[in-house]
C-alpha cells in the first residue's frame, strides 16, 4: 500500500479500535456501578471481568485461525458485528447471568478483532514505519479509554450504567460502514495456497518458531494477566482505598490521560531502539508503578503511581502488538498472533478473579499488586533475554 493508503487504513482500523477500548474501559466503571445497583459481592464482580477474558481467549484463537483462511478484512467485520450487537443488548439486561453471557460474546468479538487488526496494519505498512504504525493503532485504545472515563464520570452517576453502555455501542456501526471499503492485506492475497488449520497450528510450534512462540506466550500472559487484573479493578480499588464512586471515576480519568503519552513515546522509540528494549523498558516501568500503587496511601501517591502505571503499561501494549505479527510469515501470521493473544487472555481470566477473591479474604492491595509486579517482571525478562529483535526486518 502507498503511504496515504496506510494512513487511511490506520484511521479506519484505529476508529474501530477506539470503540473496542470504550467498551473494555467502560466495563471497569460499570463493575463499580453494578456493585451498588445489584449488590454484587467481590467474587461476582471479578467474574464480570473474567468472563470477558474467556470470550476474548476463544475469539482470539478461533478468529486468528479464520483470518489465515478467509482473510483479515472479513474477520475484521465479523468480529466488530459480534462485539457491537452484544454491547447494545447488554444495556438491557436485568440479571447478572444474562449480562455475563453477553460479555462472553462481546469478548469473542474483541479478542478476535485486536490481533487481526494489528496483523492487517502490520502487513500493509512500509518496513521502516511498521512498528510505529501498529503502536499508533494501539494509541486509539487510550483515546477510547479516555472517552469511556469521560462518559462514566458524567453519565453513570446521573443517568445510570445502561445509557453509558448504549453510548459505547452506537458508534461501532459507523466502523462497519468504513470497513466495507477496506481492502484486504496484499500479503495475504498474494498467498497462492492457503494451509489448513491444523498445519498452521503445528507450524507455530515447529522447531523454526518454537523459541519465539514460547517467549510470546509468556509475554502475552504476563501483560494480559496484570492489565486486566489491575485496570478492570482500578475504580473499585480506588473505592476500596476509601474514596467515593464519583471520586474514583475522577481519579481514574486523570490516570487514563497518561495512556496517550505512553503510546506516543513508545511509537517514537520503537523504530529507534527496537521492539525488545521498548517492551522491556516499559514493562519494568509498569512493574515499579504497580508496586508503588499498591503501597499508595495519600491521594497524591495514588494519582502519581496511577499515572505512571497507565503511561508504562499502555506503552508496553503498543510495543506488544507491533512485535507479535512480525515473528511469523504471512501464511501463519494470523494463527500465530491469535494463539499468542488467546493464551494471554487466559491470564485475563485469572487476573480479575485473583483480585476479587483475595480482596474478599481481606488480603492487602500491597500484596495483590506485588503479585502483578512479579508477573510483569517475568514477561520483561523473557523478552529481554530470549526474544528475537524484529526492527527493520522484512516480513516474509
Amino acid at each position: 500500500m502507498k503511504e496515504m493508503s496506510t494512513k487511511k487504513l490506520l484511521g479506519i482500523a484505529g476508529l474501530a479500535w477506539l470503540f473496542d477500548a470504550m467498551d473494555v474501559g467502560i466495563l471497569s466503571f460499570i463493575i463499580a456501578a453494578l456493585k451498588e445497583d445489584w449488590n454484587l459481592t467481590a467474587e461476582q464482580m471479578s467474574w464480570i471481568g473474567s468472563i470477558n477474558s474467556i470470550g476474548m481467549a476463544v475469539g482470539a484463537f478461533f478468529f486468528g485461525l479464520l483470518s489465515d483462511k478467509i482473510g483479515r478484512k472479513t474477520v475484521f467485520i465479523i468480529t466488530l458485528l459480534l462485539f457491537s450487537i452484544g454491547s447494545g443488548l447488554s444495556a438491557f439486561t436485568t440479571t447478572l447471568a444474562v449480562f455475563l453471557l453477553l460479555r462472553f460474546f462481546i469478548g469473542m468479538g474483541l479478542g478476535g478483532e485486536l490481533p487481526v487488526a494489528s496483523t492487517l496494519v502490520s502487513e500493509s505498512s512500509p518496513t521502516k514505519d511498521r512498528g510505529r504504525m501498529v503502536v499508533l493503532l494501539e494509541s486509539f485504545w487510550a483515546a477510547g479509554w479516555l472517552i469511556a472515563a469521560i462518559i462514566s464520570y458524567f453519565v453513570i452517576p446521573q443517568f445510570g450504567w445502561r445509557l453509558a453502555l448504549i453510548l459505547t455501542a452506537l458508534p461501532a456501526f459507523y466502523a462497519i460502514y468504513l470497513r466495507m471499503k477496506l481492502p484486504d492485506s496484499k500479503k495475504f492475497k498474494s498467498i497462492q495456497t492457503k494451509s489448513n488449520v491444523w498445519k498452521n497450528i503445528a507450524a507455530v510450534w515447529s522447531k523454526k518458531y518454537v523459541k519465539q512462540t514460547a517467549v510470546l506466550w509468556v509475554l502475552w500472559f504476563s501483560v494480559v494477566f496484570s492489565y486486566y487484573g489491575m485496570f478492570l479493578w482500578l475504580p473499585s480499588v480506588v473505592m476500596m482505598k476509601g474514596y467515593s464512586l464519583v471520586q474514583s471515576f475522577e481519579y481514574v480519568l486523570i490516570m487514563t490521560i497518561a495512556q496517550l503519552p505512553g503510546y506516543f513515546s513508545a511509537a517514537w522509540l520503537i523504530e529507534r531502539i527496537g521492539r525488545k528494549f521498548v517492551l522491556s523498558l516499559y514493562l519494568f516501568g509498569t512493574a515499579l508503578s504497580a508496586f508503588f500503587f499498591g503501597f499508595s496511601d495519600t491521594t497524591s501517591e495514588l494519582l502519581i503511581s496511577g499515572i505512571f502505571l497507565s503511561f508504562f503499561n499502555l506503552g508496553a501494549w503498543g510495543a506488544l502488538y507491533a512485535y507479535t505479527p512480525e515473528l511469523y510469515p504471512t501464511e501463519i501470521r494470523g494463527t500465530g498472533a491469535g494463539m499468542a493473544a488467546s493464551f494471554g487472555r487466559i491470564g485475563g481470566i485469572f487476573g480479575p478473579l485473583l483480585v476479587g477473591y483475595l480482596a474478599a479474604l481481606k488480603v492487602s492491595m500491597v500484596a495483590i499488586f506485588s503479585i502483578f509486579c512479579a508477573a510483569i517482571i517475568i514477561g520483561a525478562l523473557a523478552v529481554l533475554l530470549f526474544g528475537q529483535e524484529t526492527k527493520a526486518l522484512e516480513l516474509e
